[in-house]
């Protein structure tokens, strides 16, 4: 499941959109922004300013790293609003503070972590666009470089926290709804959130094996072994446990050609009881994206070789399969995607 990047902090300086006076200064600083957000999370830079303020010689003792090294990072990272300095100390900015430690609303530095192993990925653009696909996809990388995918699950466990309350807010379970499917449910942190909140639902969680490498851990850390069980494999393949009540199909069906979707909506429409309910979070397409969406679109094309679907397709699909009572739900910010709930 690839997932766009969290809501980067607002600093005061912006870089200029392609009007630099020196050309190269477009290059140039978004690299060296990148690589210095990387490189504190690497170093656990935030994390050790999450308790407060610090002064420079305190904060490079506690981050086991020179002096000089780090003196020069922190100038640039209050320069682009990352940092603030508070008399002879240094400190985390709000947004921050807020996204990029533990001590915040929501910790991002998975995600930060994730950007630095797949780095090498972003080299093979030019050649992605020349063949429009990939030379390797991620799951063929994850493949030969097992630690990806635990890393990449728990990039998506953040997320998961940013999305949970949404979903939790949008998707209704209704009292006889007993069993949710979730395909594609990596970290299990959806099905988990459900089922603590509905004491009814079992959940079946279908994802790689990679992806589910710690989630067996964390359902029972969370006790509910007995209620939420796991199934590798890939959620092409049919043998889903049955008929359920809910499915979830989240932040999936971007990674799958128009054709899987449409077999997989299918199939969906035929695991599902009478009365039940499917629940899609995706990142639609519109015709005039925003900078954000392109973006996403472009990183699609080097991961993975998919993209992402218009609203009208989903539709078509849903339809196909016998839904009736489709629902689009943009979520705010518009960044966080869309669900589309539909019904049988």
């Amino acid at each position: 499941m690839t997932t766009p990047p969290p809501r980067p902090p607002k600093p005061d300086v912006c870089l200029p959109n392609g009007s630099a006076e020196l050309a190269m200064l477009d290059v140039y600083m978004p690299m060296m922004k990148s690589a210095a957000i990387i490189s504190a999370s690497r170093l656990g830079l935030f994390e050790a300013l999450a308790g407060g303020p610090l002064a420079i010689v305190t904060l490079a003792a506690k981050i086991h790293a020179s002096l000089e090294g780090t003196a020069r990072l922190v100038d640039f990272l209050v320069s682009i609003g990352y940092l603030e300095e508070q008399d002879d100390c240094v400190a985390n900015s709000a947004s921050t503070q807020r996204w990029f430690t533990s001590a915040g609303q929501i910790d991002y530095t998975p995600g930060v972590l994730w950007t630095h192993a797949a780095w090498s990925m972003m080299g093979n653009l030019a050649e992605a666009v020349k063949a429009g696909m990939p030379e390797k996809t991620l799951w063929d990388n994850m493949l030969e470089q097992p630690e990806l995918g635990p890393l990449f699950s728990s990039y998506m466990r953040a997320f998961s926290h940013d999305l949970g309350p949404d979903l939790l807010k949008h998707v209704p379970i209704a009292d006889g709804h007993q069993r949710l499917l979730d395909l594609g449910g990596s970290h299990g942190l959806h099905s988990i959130r459900f089922c603590q909140r509905y004491p009814q639902l079992e959940a079946l969680i279908v994802d790689l094996p990679t992806a589910l490498a710690d989630t067996a851990t964390t359902i029972e850390q969370e006790q509910l072994s007995d209620r939420v069980r796991l199934r590798p494999g890939d959620v092409l393949h049919w043998d889903w446990g049955g008929q359920h009540d809910v499915v979830f199909y989240l932040s999936v069906a971007h990674n799958q050609s128009a054709d899987d979707n449409r077999q997989v909506i299918a199939k969906i429409g035929e695991t599902l009881r009478p009365g039940g309910l499917l629940v899609i979070h995706e990142y639609l397409h519109d015709e005039t994206p925003s900078a954000f969406q392109a973006a996403f679109r472009l990183t699609l094309l080097y991961e993975t070789g998919t993209r992402t679907y218009h609203y009208d397709d989903y539709t078509e699909w849903l339809t196909a399969a016998g839904f009736t009572a489709i629902e689009r739900i943009d979520l705010d910010p518009l960044e966080k995607g869309s669900l589309i709930l539909a019904r049988r």
